[in-house]
């Protein structure tokens, strides 16, 4: 008798345990099917705004095509084809960081920069790759948030946030005599003084861009006096007072601040918005800049990336000849204009009941405070009416927010401060493989968590969350795989 009520003891126990283990809440993964729901798109051909509008002003679809090859690009250091790796870089192309999953996404699932430099296709280079670049990894900038002292401790007095770019061109044929040595990741990474920022998409920048600011005000009025604990504030252009918009911490005006930007820091390339050659911060700022023989590696002067005064003739179309007029950096940021935002799938995963459901959830528990799931409407464009008087459902108010201990990087950008981010788009994340600013997690459950710690704004939301049932959760996690 008494083995016989064990039994049942136990076999109720594990009956509870495997269900309880049954109902468990996880991240469905990335979602299948076409890239970013547009039918008609392909890994390397995502689809322009004005294809899925149907409006196509004369010309503009060359414009995008030619801005999408330039995008795809491979920079060399000097060999007249184009216009001049380094001397220092993280990576030769744009679409080698922005490939998720398509291009213009973000971080791809095989990194291409521990590809660069492991199957030596920077032949020569004395490069070697930092322990947080990984084959499977996200690709990656590194930042410093202080200067080191000469002993390896981080000198909090004295506040860096510069890129450390990974590589340079230092024992490649094209570099000549250009000899530069790496940051010291190793002592950084010693002292706990270093974060890492994943790259952004750029799918919808456009429509982003096109929103003035009284509308980005109205969204953040509307949003006041919430019962969340939420209150953010805008980054603002240090040159003409107005909402910046583009970056991790929204420090970027326009798309061609964010492309000139890019194209100097990331791949050492001088243009007409940034035109010099960049230095690290502590070869700027503490110490005497680049070596002479580091500068103008491409032999071509300054800027490196200028304006084609004569037009390339690839084919009879007119507007293909006109398109190869612009620099690289107004032709990306014309790409990026005019790529086509994601489209959310309305029954994958899950189905489209637990999709609803879980939408209704994100807006009850406070997350749609902040990700705002549609600003009503653009200004009106002088580019193309496909970016006018449109909505954005781009699943955020532009702010930046206070997000505590857990994710401060210590880096101020403009009037963004140490803790202060961005809120992220959402549009597209059901096909993101990387998440947070510095790539640090692949599971959207950990996403979560980790916007609750001291001083964040979202605790209360993740609190919020945490007090959902287990079917609750996994309906708003197949919600927001469906974006």
């Amino acid at each position: 008798m008494r083995t016989s009520r064990l039994s049942w003891a136990i076999g109720f126990f594990l009956a509870f345990v495997f269900a309880g283990m049954a109902l468990a809440q996880t991240d469905p993964g990335v979602r299948p099917g076409a890239i970013n729901g547009q039918a008609g798109a392909t890994q390397t051909s995502p689809l322009p705004l004005v294809s899925v509008s149907g409006d196509n002003p004369a010309g503009s679809l060359e414009f995008f095509e030619n801005g999408l090859a330039r995008f795809q690009e491979v920079e060399v250091v000097a060999n007249g084809a184009n216009n001049g790796l380094g001397p220092r870089f993280n990576l030769n192309q744009c679409s080698g960081c922005h490939a998720q999953p398509s291009v213009g996404g973000s971080s791809p699932a095989s990194n291409l920069q521990f590809q660069v430099i492991a199957n030596g296709i920077v032949s020569g280079s004395t490069n070697t790759i930092p322990s947080f670049i990984t084959a499977n990894g996200p690709t990656r900038e590194a930042r410093f948030p202080f200067f080191l002292n000469a002993s390896g401790s981080p000198n909090t007095g004295a506040p860096n946030g510069g890129v450390e770019d990974l590589f340079t061109v230092s024992g490649r044929a094209d570099a000549g005599s250009c000899s530069l040595e790496q940051p010291n990741f190793s002592m950084a990474e010693e002292a706990n003084d270093i974060i890492f920022r994943v790259p952004t998409p750029v799918f919808g920048a456009g429509l982003i861009e096109n929103l003035d600011d009284s509308t980005l005000i109205a969204v953040q009025n509307a949003a006041a006096g919430n019962s969340f604990g939420i209150s953010g504030t805008f980054n603002h252009s240090g040159n003409d007072g107005t909402i910046s918009r583009f970056g991790w911490k929204a420090q970027n005006k326009s798309l061609e601040m964010f492309a000139g930007e890019a194209y100097n820091v990331e791949m050492g390339i001088s243009n007409e918005i940034f035109p010099q050659d960049r230095p690290l911060p502590e070869e700027d700022q503490q110490g005497s800049g680049l070596p002479a023989s580091c500068l103008n590696l491409s032999g071509t002067g300054y800027p490196e990336d200028t304006t084609n005064f004569a037009p390339t003739i690839s084919s009879s179309d007119p507007f293909a000849r006109n398109a190869s007029i612009p620099s690289d950096v107004v032709a990306f940021a014309m790409f990026m204009r005019l790529l086509a935002p994601p489209v959310p799938s309305p029954n994958t995963p899950g189905g489209s009941g637990p999709i609803a459901r879980g939408r209704a959830l994100f807006n009850a528990i406070g997350c749609a405070t902040c990700h705002t799931p549609t600003i009503s409407s653009t200004q009106p464009s002088n580019f193309t009416p496909s970016l006018g008087k449109s909505p954005v459902n781009a699943f955020s108010d532009i702010e930046i927010h206070h997000m505590g201990k857990g994710l401060a990087d210590n880096v101020s950008q403009g009037g963004a401060g140490g803790d202060q981010f961005r809120t992220a788009p959402l549009w597209g994340l059901g096909q993101r493989i990387f998440f947070l600013h510095d790539g640090r997690t692949t599971n959207l459950l950990t996403v979560i968590e980790d916007h609750a710690s001291s001083g964040s704004e979202a605790s209360q939301v993740e609190e919020n969350f945490d007090a959902l049932s287990p079917e609750q959760q996994q309906d708003l996690l197949n919600f927001l795989r469906s974006l």
